[in-house]
């Protein structure tokens, strides 16, 4: 029960922190990409499953709609309910924030399971487990804005929970609990977020986990069969990346290889900063060298109670703690770089990955060889930590150093406390402190900072965005730079009523090609100099007008848009100008100080024709489409061409009369196929399927036979018995002191 209930004290301090944050920036965790990709994202994927659509490519979002290579989700059953349920909730600011909470609590219960596998007691893990969402990073951008980050550090947390539990095995038990099936499911889970990061760090932490059990048990079979789960969920995930490998040469990621450079890369001397409040780090990032928020705090503990613990047993024991203490160096030594390993960019980015794990092994060492005894020796040696916490954080930010100093005092008074409550009271009542502390200290942290730097500012309520909003119905083309809209206007009453970036229009319901993508297509957006958050250049407005030589077409017409949405602080006098061929300028009162609206003189053509945009020497009757496929009957006597208002991604099949004919592209962007001569009423099939998708089936058919063999051996297997009938452990460590949170599934 004391498990439980520690368990119980985890989720509330959770709940808890999200309330300090919240009371000193009520959007904190409504920012940046949450606001301006995952919260919309999520909202139209889930009209889309609603509606009984699978949306792996959205063809009128052009470059930005090729979810199979987004961060989507779209294998991941719990982003799936997230999804089908965004839908139903007007105020994205409250849900995104009430799911965050959610995945941080499950985060938080990975890391109290961590812990206790360990060997740690429940209070000390309760107080990293409290600790680790409160942490710098994770606090100020997994949870604040790269919401796939957190939900794959939440799973990837339980497996490495369960990774432990299944080669260490229980001898007297072989409860599917502590089996392979939980490790292979949280490692699937962690996968299929489909954001690269938590998969490999996810890989990392079963490689250290292998080796330091091989070095605790002295044996590599249990080791082996963890490699073998890791590697049955890698197959089954292997679906979630395969598009994006196979699709990688049309996309901004085609040329990435091992680079250094000196962006978020963090030196090894800013871990000094971890338990300081007011700790501002020196390293190159997004606002130069002094960056403005806590990216590298930990916890207020962290450091000065390394102090307290007794360092000549934990050599005596160091085999139990070698796989956390490699997953911790593992960790540190690339957030010093190489600035770029292909798609990992970004060293900073795993961060959270050295604080949970300096979390774990300092919390399960105080635990296990905590001292609160010759307290003044000890505290003296507390103290010098502290002095060089100061000496670090003043030499990375010297303007702060009267809240650097208020720091270091708060941090000394709590640690005395500490100190006096575990030796008086006793240890629950001391993690109870450390964990109270750390309340205030995250709503400090946030009051300083105020509005996060990245935001958007983007509204909260959908349907007050909608009512803002021009109803545009069609496909529409926006030709604006968010640079160009000051802090200002950024609100539902200025230029968020009139403008559509990132993910914007989908909290809408409009179908803009305009929209958030990390992924991008190389040469659709070298033609509209378009960019990830659907920012275009001034000369976007010539390019889109212009002539394709191919078909004797304007890419306007190629792409089927029904409206071109032009900024005017981009194209001040854009309206004075008589309208391209085709189309005509529309007023839209009430909007006028934001944009130029061209329309279609002739109205709207997305919805005529399917997506056949034009055609060479071909009669076309249309007999259906959707996202994934055209259906349409074509006449050619002479042989001719029809083009499709399609981007011409990897994964594209064409068929004639259930013949493979293949296709071409115009002008790289387009999808085109030639008709042979002769063909009469002949049935063309153009459909897309995520490229690589039958090899993703088949090597999940892999993972989960693997899978079923593996649990098949585990539950035959049987510990061994002397002749006495005595269970003998397979190794000789020293059990857990507390039993293992049980698997929240």
């Amino acid at each position: 029960m004391n498990v439980y209930r520690w368990g119980l004290v985890t989720v509330l301090g959770v709940v808890a922190g999200y309330m300090s944050v919240l009371l000193a920036n009520p959007r904190h965790f409504y920012t940046d990409d949450t606001e301006s990709q995952y919260g919309p994202m999520w909202v139209m994927l889930g009209r889309h499953l609603r509606g009984g659509r699978f949306p792996a490519l959205v063809p009128w979002e052009w470059m930005s709609g090729n979810y199979s290579m987004e961060e989507a989700g779209l294998y991941n059953p719990p982003q799936m309910v997230v999804d089908y349920f965004a839908p139903t909730v007007d105020n994205l600011a409250l849900y995104v924030t009430i799911v965050k909470l959610i995945f941080s609590i499950i985060a938080a219960l990975g890391v109290f399971r961590v812990c206790l596998a360990y060997g740690a007691r429940a209070p000390w893990a309760a107080v990293a487990a409290v600790a680790f969402p409160l942490s710098g990073w994770f606090l100020f951008f997994d949870e604040a804005s790269w919401a796939t980050s957190l939900t794959g550090t939440a799973w990837m947390l339980h497996a490495w929970a369960s990774a432990i539990a299944y080669v260490r095995g229980d001898a007297e038990s072989r409860s599917w609990r502590n089996g392979p099936i939980p490790v292979f499911v949280f490692l699937y889970f962690a996968i299929s977020v489909q954001y690269v990061f938590p998969a490999v760090e996810s890989a990392l932490m079963i490689l250290a986990v292998a080796v330091g059990e091989i070095a605790l048990q002295r044996a590599w079979r249990p080791s082996l069969r963890l490699l073998a789960v890791a590697a049955c969920a890698g197959l089954a995930g292997l679906e979630t990346y395969l598009p994006g490998m196979l699709s990688s040469s049309v996309t901004w990621r085609g040329n990435e290889r091992i680079i250094n450079d000196d962006f978020l890369n963090v030196p090894w001397s800013e871990s000094l900063n971890a338990s300081l409040p007011s700790t501002v780090p020196a390293f190159t990032g997004w606002w130069g060298y002094v960056q403005p928020l806590p990216m590298v705090y930990i916890a207020w503990f962290l450091i000065p109670l390394l102090a307290f613990i007794d360092w000549a047993a934990v050599r005596r024991s160091w085999r139990e703690y070698t796989g956390a203490a490699l997953f911790v160096l593992i960790f540190l030594m690339w957030t010093a770089g190489p600035g770029r390993i292909g798609p990992l960019r970004w060293p900073a980015r795993v961060l959270p990955m050295l604080a949970v794990g300096l979390l774990v092994l300092v919390c399960v060492l105080l635990s296990r060889h905590g001292t609160f005894a010759d307290w003044r020796r000890r505290g003296t040696a507390a103290a010098v930590l502290l002095g060089l916490l100061f000496v670090r954080s003043f030499s990375a930010a010297p303007h702060l150093v009267i809240r650097h100093l208020v720091a270091v005092a708060v941090v000394g008074v709590l640690t005395a406390g500490l100190v006096w409550l575990a030796r008086s009271r006793g240890i629950a009542v001391a993690c109870v402190l450390a964990i109270l502390a750390m309340f205030p200290i995250a709503y400090d942290q946030v009051r300083v900072q105020g509005a996060t730097p990245m935001s958007y500012h983007f509204p909260e309520s959908r349907s007050e965005m909608t009512a803002a909003f021009p109803h545009f119905a069609g496909v529409t083309l926006q030709l604006a730079d968010r640079a160009l809209v000051s802090p200002p206007e950024q609100n539902i009453g200025g230029a968020w009523g009139s403008l559509a970036f990132g993910n914007y229009a989908k909290n809408l319901g409009l179908d803009y090609v305009n929209a958030y993508t990390p992924i991008g297509y190389r040469k659709f957006s070298k033609l509209l100099c378009m960019g990830w958050d659907g920012s275009t250049c001034p000369a976007a407005f010539g390019a889109a007008f212009s002539v394709e030589p191919a078909t004797g077409r304007t890419y306007v017409d190629l792409m089927k848009v029904d409206r071109v949405v032009l900024q005017r602080a981009q194209y001040p006098d854009a309206g004075t100008h008589p309208a391209p061929p085709g189309w005509k300028w529309v007023d839209y009162p009430g909007h006028e100080r934001y944009i130029w609206v061209l329309e279609r003189a002739d109205g709207p053509v997305s919805n005529r024709n399917g997506y056949i945009a034009d055609t060479h020497d071909v009669s076309t009757t249309p007999i259906g489409r959707d996202g994934f496929t055209s259906h349409i009957r074509v006449t050619s006597d002479t042989g001719g061409r029809v083009v499709f208002a399609r981007l011409a991604w990897p994964g594209y099949r064409v068929t004639l009369d259930g013949r493979d004919i293949g296709f071409h592209t115009i002008a790289n962007i387009f999808v085109a196929v030639d008709i042979p001569s002769g063909t009469r009423n002949g049935e063309l099939i153009v459909s897309w399927r995520p490229p690589g998708w039958k090899i993703g089936i088949a090597t999940a058919l892999a993972g989960l036979a693997g899978l079923a063999l593996l649990q098949w051996s585990y539950r035959r297997s049987r510990p061994e018995v002397d002749d006495d009938g005595i269970i003998t452990p397979a190794a000789e460590f020293e059990p857990r002191t507390e039993p293992l949170l049980p698997v929240p599934m």
